[in-house]
């Protein structure tokens, strides 16, 4: 059931609106703490007011002008878009309160609250857009958002890094506009109302060229390999970014966009006579298997980040291209599990380098007994990770490995357990390193990091195990996940 309702435009509009305050007040570290926190606290209490009506069906839309006859501006929380939005609205006001204390010593705190808060905007405007058009208009303000996060500290890595996001997001935002023309010449349409608006009529050559452009477009921001490279150099940007591009923002809008491709654009039944799914299904594995071999190299923090995140966006990829319900239920619950246990890496990483200096692999001999709880967090992420059972990641893993049986392909099961080894090797070391290995010639003293700090990423491991544990309790981010499912394949 459909209803006409304000608040999917409501949600997106308010936090700009706040943002606009951080930029005019935001010199005292009162109001720019203020209205952060507003910005946050307000999108997640708008979104949150649909959840109840959601979990019962019912769709909230609201159109705000038109172009031309079915092009114009519009906005719809159905099931999917509701999910992503309360995964990003719920990171972001952790993610706000973490970058208080992470940043108070920073310099252009206005700028880089301002641009904080209109990237929450800009994520949410993408999970609530009805059409293509709004998407990409949403998709492409996320992009010029985070360009001035990413160039934060100005140094010449910073501004050459920003030099490759922007080339790399913004070549696939013209893929995006592409692939959104060449929809409405098929389709006569944009609308992402339907579990799919294109049929075989089309033929397949053009289909075939369709999803390519799209997939460029959205897989540059989901990072899949080969259009991965802006990622690993926008790590040198401040940690509160890095989280914000890796687990709440700008991967997840590409992941995001996919899925809209695969199941409101496309829809299973045209996919499933497409050839050109099982190659991208390929690429994803591909993917899922070179990131994580990559990050067992990397000895810099936050890069071996970067390389675990392009693994793991490609869960997503790899559960759509199984077109069925299992793999789905996978790709759309992974935006979540994958979101909080990166967020919580990358909080951890802050913590260390803000209260130890360390920054490299090596130098963390001994940090579990310095700081405790921070790397009892990293623990339970990287243990969900690599899929252990009661943990978000195993809930991924476990739906995957069915959808990979649901579709024929056991094979693709293999793949998961290939990939959790490649998690345990890559993960593992940091946790004997902070446990069973003392640094030499220190002596070992609790060291914990502030609170600012330390409980956003406590907040967030456990949200991890809570992710794990209750995938039957309705109204949770799972029982969306279902629902979204259900409207793809009408069960």
């Amino acid at each position: 059931m459909e209803v006409v309702d304000i608040r999917p435009l409501l949600a997106p509009v308010l936090s700009f609106a706040c943002a606009g305050l951080v930029f005019l007040m935001g010199r005292s570290f009162f109001w720019r703490c203020f209205w952060s926190v507003g910005a946050a606290a307000t999108k997640l209490v708008v979104v949150m007011s649909m959840l109840p009506g959601t979990l019962k069906g019912t769709v909230y839309v609201f159109k705000l002008l038109d172009f031309t006859p079915g092009i114009g501006l519009g906005f719809r929380a159905d099931a999917l878009g509701m999910f992503f939005a309360v995964v990003s609205s719920t990171l972001w006001l952790i993610t706000t309160i973490y970058a208080i204390g992470y940043m108070k010593t920073e310099h252009s705190q206005v700028r880089f609250f301002g641009f904080f808060a209109l990237c929450v905007s800009a994520t949410v405007g993408i999970a609530f857009a009805e059409n293509l058009l709004t998407l990409f208009l949403f998709y492409e303000t996320l992009t010029i958002c985070t360009y001035p996060l990413v160039i934060h500290e100005e140094t010449p890595e910073a501004m050459k890094a920003g030099r490759k996001y922007l080339t790399y997001t913004l070549l696939g935002g013209a893929f995006v506009l592409l692939g959104s023309v060449m929809t409405y010449d098929m389709a006569g349409t944009l609308t992402l109302s339907k579990p799919g608006i294109l049929s075989m009529s089309s033929g397949v050559t053009s289909l075939t060229w369709l999803f390519v452009a799209l997939v460029i477009g959205f897989g540059v921001k989901a990072a899949i390999m080969p259009l991965h490279g802006w990622l690993p150099s926008a790590m040198v940007a401040p940690t509160p970014v890095s989280a914000l591009l890796h687990a709440v923002a700008v991967v997840k809008a590409g992941a995001f966009g996919l899925l809209r491709v695969f199941y409101n654009v496309f829809g299973v039944g045209v996919l499933r006579e497409l050839p050109v799914v099982n190659w991208l299904a390929y690429l994803a594995v591909f993917t899922i298997l070179a990131g994580s071999f990559v990050a067992i190299f990397q000895d810099n923090f936050k890069r071996r980040l970067a390389y675990s995140t392009i693994s793991q966006l490609s869960y997503i990829v790899l559960g759509a291209t199984m077109l069925t319900p299992f793999g789905a239920t996978a790709a759309i619950a992974h935006i979540a599990n994958q979101a909080f246990a990166k967020i919580t890496m990358f909080f951890v990483a802050g913590a260390v380098q803000r209260t130890t200096g360390k920054t490299q692999i090596h130098e963390l001999a001994g940090i579990g007994y310095r700081m405790p709880w921070t790397m009892a967090a990293y623990t339970v992420a990287a243990l969900s990770f690599i899929g252990l059972p009661l943990t978000a990641g195993f809930v991924s893993k476990w739906y995957l490995s069915l959808g990979a049986l649901e579709a024929g392909k056991w094979w693709l099961a293999l793949v998961m357990i290939a990939s959790s080894l490649l998690n345990a090797a890559y993960w593992l070391p940091v946790v004997y390193l902070a446990y069973f290995k003392a640094a030499p010639g220190t002596r070992l003293r609790i060291q914990e990091a502030e609170p600012m700090l330390l409980w956003p990423t406590l907040i967030c491991a456990a949200y991890v195990i809570m992710l794990g544990l209750t995938t039957q309790v309705p109204g949770l981010p799972f029982s969306l996940a279902q629902a979204a499912v259900r409207f793809v394949f009408g069960m």
